[in-house]
């Protein structure tokens, strides 16, 4: 169930950080207790929060410890269980804590590690159709960059649907 009473949602935009590009014009959008959790299987509850809103779920599972981004899919994470100090943006970049019930939406190009999680740590990744995530563990060549740049919007925000936070930070804006 989505929280109707959630936080607003925090935007982040990041500038080139090192060898991660980030992304120069659409912002990490943080979504804090986006979700209540409720049940056995919470990451169930993500996955059909995805789903209706045209954001197929890919995997379960943590958030890799070396920094990484991806250039052929925006990326959305939702926080099933535990917590965690992820760093967004690349090396020295910003230090986040995200706990059950929280989203991160990425977009591609956004640096992201795991500094220190708790044992039941589960997070559920989705993308938009067509998109998925190749991983980058070096500065971008012009093609990657390039692929960054023209990289479709998806047409919904995968926790608030179509007049979600997506429209308002990244489509209003791009």
């Amino acid at each position: 169930m989505v929280n109707s009473n959630a936080a607003p949602v925090q935007a982040l935009l990041l500038e080139q950080n090192s060898w991660v590009p980030n992304n120069p014009r659409l912002p990490v959008l943080v979504y804090s207790k986006a979700i209540s959790l409720q049940g056995n299987d919470p990451a169930a509850q993500f996955e059909e929060i995805f789903t209706t809103n045209g954001w197929p779920p890919q995997w379960r599972d943590g958030v890799y410890n070396y920094h990484h981004y991806h250039t052929e899919g925006h990326e959305v994470l939702g926080i099933a269980s535990g917590q965690a100090h992820l760093m967004i943006g690349g090396p020295n970049g910003q230090i986040i804590q995200v706990n059950a019930g929280d989203v991160l939406l990425l977009p591609t190009g956004t640096g992201h590690c795991n500094l220190d999680s708790s044992t039941d740590f589960l997070v559920v990744g989705a993308y938009p159709p067509g998109q998925h995530p190749d991983i980058c563990r070096e500065a971008p060549s012009t093609t990657q960059l390039e692929r960054i740049e023209r990289l479709p919007f998806p047409d919904q925000d995968p926790v608030q649907g179509r007049h979600g936070a997506l429209h308002q930070y990244w489509i209003c804006q791009g």
